[in-house]
């Protein structure tokens, strides 16, 4: 499959842009950066995951030694995910096809639930990293977007792409799965709406972009100028798979670094004291905030760490939280938003709205 359309990147570009001095320029994170030459985090991860899966793969009873349970961790997690990677990334293959003018002009300029519903779909389906997103939402507040929409498109987003929800399909199962996204869904959405009654009142201030948008461009154009583009050719489909692991390179860079602070976590926390401290109690709960605040990882290291809060700590609560709250207290994100809005009280109200919501959740979720 091959198309002439314009391919994104994680962050995307300056050239896309419009307007290269607005603050927006100055939200990058370097998470999502493509290193020119070699990515050696990513080759170090990948060594040492390699290494810990052969020991894990023909030692597999070594439970005795710090080396044993590491390996076995990593041996067991990485069976349970590399399916999920696999798929994520022929996903992420055919989603870099799609022009990201088609993803935000799908998002409209409705106000309220739909136009807040709109822009968590949108949020969903784009396979990104919890912090290449960032870049998105920002151009998404230049081009006029509502606080509200663009609060919940980052809400929706960050561990809600093709490659992670696989992910997550084969670390803690469908059905958790598909909770975790749809609270994600109504909790974006409530704060979309609260941060849309906000604006209103004139405690936030509005979106000025929005006061100058041109003539929207109807998505059913320029979904029939994607189609005129698209024809399916052998050439074409190994070029899409390429891309999809060019494009994929953060996710599978993060969920390698996710499977070693998974493993040490096995390895140096013995499972009593984990069920302890981050159990599903309240004061665990507690704790998982604490730990999600201050720990700063991408969705895709975050994950497998939630993962292990929900089968060895026994708190669906607390996992949901730690990918929840790590999102709304991301300092990354906080100063980019504050960046972008250029104010302090948009940026703060993030974390002070969504937080709350999270902990009443994850409460409820551990005490089903």
């Amino acid at each position: 499959m091959s198309t002439h359309a314009e391919h994104d990147s994680c962050c995307g570009s300056a050239s896309d842009n419009p307007d290269v001095n607005s603050p927006a320029t100055e939200a990058v994170d370097p998470c999502c950066e493509a290193p020119a030459r070699r990515d050696y985090f990513l080759w170090a991860c990948l060594t040492i995951v390699t290494a810990a899966y052969v020991w894990g793969a023909f030692n597999p009873h070594d439970h005795s030694s710090v080396i044993g349970v590491f390996s076995g961790g990593v041996f067991e997690l990485f069976n349970a995910i590399w399916w999920g990677i696999a798929l994520g990334i022929i996903f992420v293959g055919l989603l870099s096809r799609i022009p990201r003018e088609l993803v935000m002009g799908v998002l409209g300029r409705d106000t309220g639930v739909r136009g807040l519903f709109r822009a968590t779909l949108a949020g969903v389906f784009l396979d990104l990293c919890s912090h290449g997103i960032l870049a998105v939402g920002m151009k998404l507040y230049e081009r006029g977007a509502s606080t509200g929409q663009v609060m919940a498109f980052l809400l929706a987003s960050p561990w809600n792409s093709f490659s992670l929800t696989l992910i997550l399909f084969g670390l803690i199962g469908v059905g958790w799965t598909l909770l975790f996204i749809g609270l994600s869904l109504v909790i974006g959405i409530i704060t979309g709406l609260i941060f849309e009654q906000l604006t209103r009142r004139g405690t936030l201030p509005a979106n000025p972009w929005r006061e100058t948008l041109g003539e929207e461009r109807p998505v059913g154009e320029m979904w029939a100028e994607l189609r005129g583009d698209m024809h399916f050719s052998a050439a074409g489909t190994v070029d899409l798979l390429k891309e999809g692991v060019a494009g994929s390179r953060v996710v599978i860079r993060w969920s390698m670094f996710g499977l070693i602070l998974a493993g040490l976590i096995r390895a140096l926390v013995p499972e009593d004291a984990f069920a302890a401290w981050f159990g599903a109690t309240f004061a665990g709960l507690w704790l998982t905030l604490l730990a999600t605040t201050i720990i700063e990882v991408c969705s895709e290291g975050a994950t497998p760490i939630a993962a292990d809060l929900m089968n060895r700590a026994q708190a669906p609560g607390n996992a949901f939280t730690f990918l929840m709250a790590g999102v709304a207290t991301d300092y990354t994100e906080v100063m980019s938003i504050k960046d972008t809005t250029r104010s302090w009280k948009i940026a703060l109200f993030l974390p002070l709205i969504t937080v709350p919501q999270v902990m009443v959740i994850g409460y409820v979720l551990n005490n089903l």
